[in-house]
């Protein structure tokens, strides 16, 4: 069912529910009303007369039936009995000749139980009541047809239904109106969506000045758009530097072979066209192992083993390490103000997406420091575990620092020193993995320092 015409029935539904309980309501209130006005009017009628019988010295009875033919009351075809405490009928009126009712012996009983009774007898309706006086003790029925009263009952019935009926059509069309205009704005941005594709996420959907749930819809879905231009950007951007990073080796494979194969050579000649093969191919299967990582951290911690990790015996592993990657690299582990009990130096996470992540900013700091040493400091930040990498080489420029974390981006500078450009970019993904944030701060010619913010697993496991 399209979003209009269930808008439209369940706001037609919901009017409905209330005009039922409204109508339903004024019906109800206004019959209770006549009833107890018809029993106020009997029952007055009543007493009137049982005052005048209980009187005989003053009025006999034809007397009082000439009074009750000319007292008005706005009843048809009424009926007065009286009757004393043996249920023997004392007096006797109706404005019909022959008009009687035939009292039942619990109308009686009931009445004179609790003082007044009313009931219905051959379609009219009647008030027994007891009076009670020093001279008498009489049951006094007062009957009638509230002609006027139960037209006015039934008008209104008719009132009440012809309103109900017609507000319930203008509600309908009404809604259908309402919810057009409501779902206006939904087409508007479906319409701007479909007309946005890969090759066209520059378009945005427009918001309007009103800042209503739409606009708020829009700005989100403006703001989703954003985040796949930029991905789809990033993507681009990724395929084409690694097709490029892969086709470099594979171009110098290629020609290697092909002029090694134009003529015999001796065999040195072919050993020198091995290594250096050997040495492109190395470095493929580096880029390719490198790529694997990316492409894991890019994902989500649903694929990963998370544990709980020590991040000092991580930065502990650090030296051992570096040595291995360059024997001219080397190390400073600077621990300060570390707190006494081990469990808050432990984080939730992948001890070696961790280790390859802070490894690389590591390995970046040796490389571009002039005496080739990356100093580490970890210390506890309120809630969480700061680690800060620091090198003392040239720096970053300020317009660089906004792109060292796109992947196969490198400064200028850094592009005679070798490396994929991915080593930040990996890093980036695998601490922000970890619900973690870096930080990047350089002073051209002193020096980089890198932040590293882990929320250690206790403050985790707290929330």
């Amino acid at each position: 069912m399209p979003v209009r015409l269930r808008i439209t029935f369940i706001f037609t539904l919901l009017v409905f529910i209330i005009l039922s309980i409204v109508c339903t309501g004024i019906y109800y209130f206004s019959y209770t009303a006549r009833i107890e006005n018809i029993k106020k009017r009997l029952t007055n009628r009543a007493i009137t007369t049982a005052r005048l019988l209980s009187q005989k010295e003053i009025f006999d009875q034809r007397l009082v039936q000439r009074i009750d033919s000319l007292t008005t009351i706005a009843l048809k075809k009424k009926v007065v009995q009286a009757y004393d405490y043996s249920n023997r009928k004392i007096y006797s009126y109706s404005d019909i000749a022959g008009d009687t009712l035939t009292i039942k012996e619990n109308v009686f009983n009931d009445a004179r139980l609790k003082g007044d009774l009313y009931f219905t007898e051959r379609g009219k309706e009647a008030v027994a009541y007891h009076y009670v006086d020093n001279q008498s003790r009489i049951v006094i029925i007062s009957a009638g047809e509230d002609v006027d009263g139960k037209e006015t009952l039934d008008r209104l019935l008719n009132i009440l239904l012809v309103s109900f009926l017609i507000g319930n059509i203008l509600v309908l069309v009404g809604g259908y109106l309402f919810s057009g205009g409501l779902v206006q704005p939904i087409k508007k941005i479906t319409g701007d969506v479909a007309e946005i594709s890969a090759q066209n996420l520059a378009r945005r959907i427009h918001t309007g000045p009103t800042k209503d749930e739409w606009y708020q819809l829009s700005h989100t879905l403006n703001e989703l758009l954003d985040r796949l231009q930029k991905s789809f950007e990033l993507q681009r951007r990724f395929i084409s530097n690694a097709s490029h990073e892969l086709s470099t080796p594979l171009t110098s494979i290629s020609s290697q072979l092909e002029v090694s194969l134009q003529k015999e050579r001796s065999a040195e000649d072919y050993r020198k066209v091995m290594e250096s093969i050997y040495q492109d191919v190395r470095h493929m299967s580096n880029l390719t192992q490198t790529l694997l990582e990316f492409a894991k951290a890019s994902g989500n911690t649903g694929g990963l083993e998370i544990n709980l990790v020590r991040i000092d015996e991580i930065l502990l592993q650090l030296p051992a390490e570096i040595v291995k990657i360059n024997s001219a690299y080397s190390i400073l582990l600077e621990f300060d103000n570390l707190p006494e009990d081990e469990k808050n130096l432990l984080v939730f996470g992948n001890e070696t997406l961790l280790l390859t992540a802070i490894k690389n900013i590591v390995i970046n700091a040796c490389k571009y420091s002039s005496n080739h040493q990356a100093i580490v400091h970890l210390q506890m930040q309120d809630e969480n575990l700061l680690i800060t990498v620091e090198d003392k080489g040239y720096g970053i420029p300020e317009e660089e620092l906004a792109k060292i974390f796109q992947p196969f981006y490198r400064v200028d500078e850094a592009r005679s020193t070798g490396g994929f450009g991915l080593g930040l970019s990996l890093a980036e993904r695998i601490i922000k993995l970890h619900k973690g944030t870096i930080k990047v701060e350089s002073d051209q010619g002193k020096g980089t320092r890198f932040f590293l913010q882990l929320p250690a697993a206790r403050s985790l496991s707290s929330l």
